[in-house]
């Protein structure tokens, strides 16, 4: 005849094998606060389904954001609009919804350096994140580098297969770095990959006009790839000074005062 303790045990021992670690660790706690409130058996169970699928759910988030490669940590909350009146508030909330990713549709901003373009990106990859999609961060220059180790290692296809895993991939600060023609076209490869099967961000600092001096001023190459990428597209842009140099200019303005004094 089992006791008390040994039934405990063997509850553990099915909810290890189970898989449900949330639960082991709370049930007895939960237990007690319905037994005390007296509510129905399904309340309980409910509750513990509950906190196993939340602890699930988070564990999940933490892993996509993990994966997704984010240089640092930015949200939408933490973004000062007001130091950027020219960026449409509204679009940039309507993107971080991450609806134009179910449509395998693409979004590029544009605009000089310092206005917030890897900022806006990585809050929209965050949220994307926990919205359940999975997400890489590359910048133009690693996502090439990544293309040319992988073809020196003859694991291009193992490459291509993880792309093909992801919902959205960012890809910063494309133009501020010219290729040459080997990197030019494991750029193209990239995109023609992912035209129509995976979402793309995409940052720059060149208008589209200017982007064949990216592909070695191969402009059949830059055309190739633009009508790809913009076939659906949102187009963010940014036209302002650069708001990291101006918040520097007000800080050193504000010490030359303060020294004057």
């Amino acid at each position: 005849m089992f006791c008390m303790k040994d039934e405990r045990v063997l509850l553990k021992s099915y909810l290890k094998t189970l898989k449900l670690p949330t639960i082991t660790r709370e049930y007895q706690a939960i237990a007690r606060a319905s037994a005390k409130g007296n509510e129905p058996y399904e309340t309980y169970l409910q509750r513990l389904a509950e906190i196993e699928v939340q602890h699930r759910q988070s564990q999940a988030i933490a892993r996509r954001l993990k994966q997704a490669n984010f240089p640092m940590i930015k949200e939408l909350s933490e973004f000062d609009f007001k130091s950027v009146p020219q960026i449409n508030k509204k679009q940039i909330i309507d993107i971080s919804m991450c609806g134009f990713i179910d449509k395998r549709s693409n979004v590029v901003f544009t605009g000089p350096p310092g206005v917030g373009k890897s900022h806006l990106t990585i809050a929209v990859g965050r949220e994307a994140c926990r919205r359940g999609y999975k997400v890489r961060f590359f910048t133009a220059a690693e996502l090439v580098n990544t293309y040319i180790e992988a073809r020196q290692e003859r694991t291009v296809l193992r490459l291509e297969g993880h792309i093909k895993k992801c919902d959205l991939i960012i890809v910063d600060e494309l133009g501020y770095v010219p290729f040459d023609r080997i990197g030019a076209e494991h750029l193209f490869g990239f995109f023609s990959q992912c035209y129509e099967q995976t979402s793309l961000i995409v940052t720059t600092n060149l208008p589209f006009a200017e982007w064949p001096q990216v592909f070695g001023d191969d402009e059949r190459l830059a055309g190739a790839l633009l009508d790809r990428l913009t076939h659906h597209v949102h187009v963010v842009e940014i036209i302002a000074k650069s708001f990291r140099l101006n918040s520097s200019l007000k800080s050193k303005k504000k010490i030359r005062t303060i020294e004057a004094l």
